[in-house]
């Protein structure tokens, strides 16, 4: 029997859910919108119109599809996109089945494999490198200064920088607040050097806007509103980390991520246990954090080497 909705009306229905039952973040949603579209498009060009007719056939001819895939501006997607696009065809059929709809079981859904990539960090001095190029006659340069002191310091997703406000930093006793990915709240805390270098930058402000990091650039907002215009976007910051680690003459390309990827490795080269940092990190399942054995296994050789009997 036919399901009673089109394929795009199920996809909006699944869409609300995420956002009322399972409160994922906007962005998380808007990519899922943007894959199960893309999904919707596809099943109108193969002329199906019902779900329930989808048979392991026709995901299959769909991943054939995304590798196949090319843009107007000649760009093919890559091996982690692709992933992206079938894990939320996946979670679709899954809450499908849940709501006892007569459609294929998400089980039989295979993940393609990921690219193999490399995780990029850098060690203590190299931070040290890069933090020390900002121009600090500039208020401009003050603001860089605390800003990849803050990332440094506290392990921040870009996208938790990029929302702080002014109001939400607690300086006098280092530590705030944020609502993380799935909308998991932590607490993180900042060194007194990132203190001291967030007090420097805001000395420099006369404005009484939220945003705690603002850009200088641009279209200036009318000066009564609260300046969420000025906010610094996710790519901004991407450019101001890429702009000091070539200024650095660093040996690898780092990203916020991979200043987040610094914060953990230092913390755990200096006697942290992986439990304690996937709290810091902010992530839900220590499975994430496990990415970072390659320093504990470190840790555990040196433990072994000096306190193990046997030479």
């Amino acid at each position: 029997m036919p399901l009673p909705f089109s394929p795009q009306s199920l996809v909006t229905q699944f869409l609300e859910h995420l956002d009322v039952e399972r409160n994922l973040s906007k962005l998380t949603i808007r990519d899922y919108q943007h894959y199960l579209f893309r999904f919707c498009d596809w099943l109108e060009s193969q002329h199906i119109s019902e779900l329930s007719k989808i048979a392991m056939d026709h995901i299959k001819k769909y991943r054939v599809f995304l590798s196949q895939y090319v843009n107007e501006q000649g760009q093919t997607l890559s091996r982690t996109t692709q992933s992206y696009h079938v894990i939320a065809v996946r979670s679709f059929f899954k809450w499908m089945v849940k709501n006892d709809m007569d459609v294929l079981s998400s089980d039989k859904i295979d993940l393609p494999k990921g690219e193999s990539r490399s995780m990029k960090f850098l060690d203590y001095d190299q931070v040290e490198r890069m933090i020390e190029k900002p121009d600090l006659q500039s208020s401009k340069g003050l603001r860089d200064r605390a800003l990849l002191e803050v990332l440094f310091s506290t392990g921040l997703r870009v996208s938790e920088l990029v929302s702080l406000n002014r109001d939400t930093v607690d300086l006098k006793h280092r530590e705030f607040g944020v609502i993380g990915k799935g909308r998991k709240p932590r607490v993180v805390f900042l060194s007194e050097r990132a203190v001291h270098w967030i007090s420097q930058y805001i000395a420099t402000r006369e404005d009484d806007w939220a945003p705690l990091f603002i850009r200088y650039s641009g279209r200036q907002p009318d000066i009564t509103s609260d300046g969420r215009e000025m906010r610094l976007t996710v790519r901004s910051v991407q450019r101001i980390v890429d702009k000091y680690c070539r200024r650095a003459h660093l040996p690898v390309k780092i990203s916020p991520h991979g200043i987040r990827h610094s914060f953990a490795t230092d913390l755990l080269k200096n006697g942290a246990n992986l439990r304690d940092v996937q709290e810091m990190l902010g992530h839900k399942n220590i499975s994430t954090t496990q990415i970072y054995t390659h320093v504990t296994r470190a840790q555990l050789r040196k433990v072994h080497d000096e306190f193990h009997s046997g030479k």
